[in-house]
């Protein structure tokens, strides 16, 4: 019986076969190794060499016999979900950008009132009818990721009809919540729908200081138990935080909290400003992120970092317009969740035809190392916008 185990772990797994393609994973022990076969297979072969180069040398978020998630932010493999992502991939090398990562903004609500907030200024959310249409839509368009957020997730009562709408064979979900509202019994509900992954910030060590930064008092207290009654219903889950100059020389304690709560990883984005002024980490600072996500992804032990520092930095690319589609709390659909500006809304125009929209502006054309909303150029466009201007802010206006 032991030989046959071994010998069905070491065979090959077809992971995609197409027309042109095949896409097979060797695995053995605890190492993966993706390899392309035919005629497109020098398409998909950047990706496949990132996604090889990532998986031997670095530490997975969670492995047991039958899956590896290499992270939280992408589909077990092998799954039907994780095919999808070696399709788009190889039809975005192909020329033809697939929207991967849809987060949706489901609703206004929330305990917290923090400052960089981007939820749309107006009332009301969009009923479970028409996000259950855009979900399907983003599905048929390949999406592989879909991402509830802003304000809190939680505060939705059909958020567990939502999650469990998502048809898991072609798309894991995630979850950002500050954790206001976690009990035991909703983190198993949670489970049962099947959540992927559970997202909670943390901005610093220290209580008050995080506090200060949700303007809710114990808002740290109920982060940090929420992120142990997640582990505790077997979710996934992911500390998350915002690199800043302020918070930068907190990061490796930050770890450290990770580490001792026992999350899955420990996720990094760059902040961006939220108005004119507002300060952007430097190179150095990039430095000190990519040291430290190197550093701790080779250490066994702990969890591991994700920052897109690094993902959308030397991996991708900024996401924004070209992997990457955020529909906000009213339908108002902008490249991702940064970008001050929408392409249309998803009651008037389908997310199919925004996306193409989208598509066609130029900014979202070749690779860039960083986020749009840290280059001074795209920030000249950004200034442009009208002081008393709601956001996001119609991008057909700043063209007429």
């Amino acid at each position: 019986m032991k030989s046959d185990k071994k010998d069905s772990d070491n065979k090959d797994i077809t992971l995609v076969s197409i027309p042109g393609l095949s896409i097979k994973m060797d695995k053995k022990a605890d190492f993966v190794h993706l390899k392309a076969h035919g005629p497109l297979r020098k398409a998909c072969a950047p990706f496949l060499k990132r996604i090889n180069e990532r998986l031997k040398e670095e530490k997975p978020a969670f492995v047991d016999e039958d899956k590896v998630i290499a992270s939280t932010w992408l589909p077990p493999i092998p799954s039907k979900a994780f095919n999808r992502l070696l399709l788009a991939e190889t039809q975005i090398a192909l020329g033809r950008y697939i929207p991967e990562t849809v987060s949706f903004e489901i609703t206004r609500n929330c305990k917290c009132d923090c400052e960089h907030c981007v939820v749309s200024g107006g009332e009301g959310d969009l009923d479970i009818d028409t996000v259950k249409r855009a979900i399907d839509d983003v599905l048929d368009m390949g999406a592989m990721v879909i991402v509830f957020t802003e304000g809190d997730p939680m505060l939705r009562e059909d958020i567990y009809e939502l999650i469990d709408y998502v048809d898991k064979e072609r798309a894991i979900v995630n979850m950002y919540t500050p954790g206001t509202e976690m009990t035991p019994e909703n983190a198993r509900r949670l489970k049962e729908a099947g959540l992927h992954n559970l997202l909670i910030s943390v901005y610093s060590t220290e209580p008050e200081k995080h506090d200060a930064v949700r303007r809710l008092d114990g808002a740290y207290e109920m982060a940090t138990n929420a992120m142990k009654m997640g582990l505790d219903a077997g979710l996934l889950v992911t500390m998350t935080t915002h690199v800043s100059p302020k918070n930068i020389d907190e990061l490796p304690a930050m770890y450290e909290l990770a580490k001792e709560i026992g999350v899955h990883e420990f996720s990094l984005w760059e902040s961006v400003p939220k108005k004119k002024g507002d300060a952007i980490i430097s190179d150095d600072d990039r430095k000190k992120v990519l040291e430290m996500y190197h550093r701790i992804n080779s250490t066994k032990g702990g969890p591991r970092i994700f920052a897109n520092t690094y993902f959308e930095g030397e991996m991708l690319g900024c996401m924004a317009g070209q992997r990457w589609l955020n529909v906000c709390v009213d339908g108002l659909v902008k490249p991702c969740c940064y970008i001050p500006f929408h392409y249309g809304n998803i009651q008037e125009s389908s997310v199919k035809d925004i996306w193409t929209k989208i598509r066609k502006d130029k900014h979202f054309r070749g690779q860039r190392s960083r986020c749009l909303m840290q280059e001074t150029e795209y920030l000249q466009l950004v200034d442009k916008i009208p002081e008393d201007a709601s956001k996001p802010y119609d991008i057909d206006k700043l063209e007429v």
